[in-house]
């Protein structure tokens, strides 16, 4: 039985992977990918390798979690090094704990290799820090994207947890994955008592750090 690696892409830049996640992907004999990893990175996956786009983009979906985990345990069986990459780090937003229970219950061999998440390629683009000590003593990392199982109406229903009046003025809040409606975001800001003159930089996923 081979083994399942699963790597973060990083922001985009193949610059900014890992020395171990570069170097597997070279050994990589079959990759199954998420849509936000970039052409660059893919291109360092050698010509020989099987690659397989397993993406999610804005509802639109290739292939169901659960089939995503099946193609790994049976990729396993017949493949050395199976890749999983995914934008990013792997843990962050990735639904690497569903294919960690599948690959643990199957068990496959597996590792986790980091990567640079989307907060700190945002902050390194933007030219900012995360945790000014003259500003900023904490930092909340979430998303209010709603995913396929939000019930109801409200975009905010898959983060639940998330207590708005709570993110105090010395905090640096991270939104992942906001969709397109900026002004929800706004409204939902101002009502937890944020000021309308807040401090905000929105990076997209075509955003390269010299930009």
């Amino acid at each position: 039985m081979g083994k399942v690696y699963l790597i973060g892409a990083g922001p985009g830049d193949p610059e900014l992977l890992t020395v171990k996640a570069a170097r597997l992907l070279e050994r990589a004999t079959i990759v199954l990918h998420d849509s936000l990893v970039s052409r660059e990175v893919l291109a360092l996956v050698p010509a020989s390798a099987q690659i397989v786009d397993v993406g999610k983009r804005a509802g639109q979906k290739l292939l169901t979690q659960d089939e995503i985990n099946a193609l790994l345990v049976s990729y396993a069986s017949s493949h050395e090094v199976v890749i999983r990459l995914k934008g990013g780090d792997p843990t962050l937003f990735g639904r690497a704990g569903e294919e960690i229970e599948a690959l643990r219950e199957a068990r496959v061999p597996f590792e986790i290799v980091p990567g640079i998440t989307a907060a700190l390629g945002a902050a390194a683009a933007a030219r900012i820090s995360l945790t000014d000590r003259r500003a900023a003593s904490q930092l909340v990392i979430t998303t209010y994207s709603r995913g396929e199982d939000a019930a109801g109406s409200d975009p905010f229903a898959a983060t639940p947890s998330l207590n708005w009046a709570a993110i105090s003025s010395n905090t640096t809040l991270v939104l992942y994955m906001p969709g397109a409606d900026y002004c929800e975001v706004s409204r939902r800001l101002l009502a937890a008592g944020q000021p309308e003159d807040l401090p905000c930089v929105i990076i997209s996923n075509a955003t390269r750090p010299n930009q």
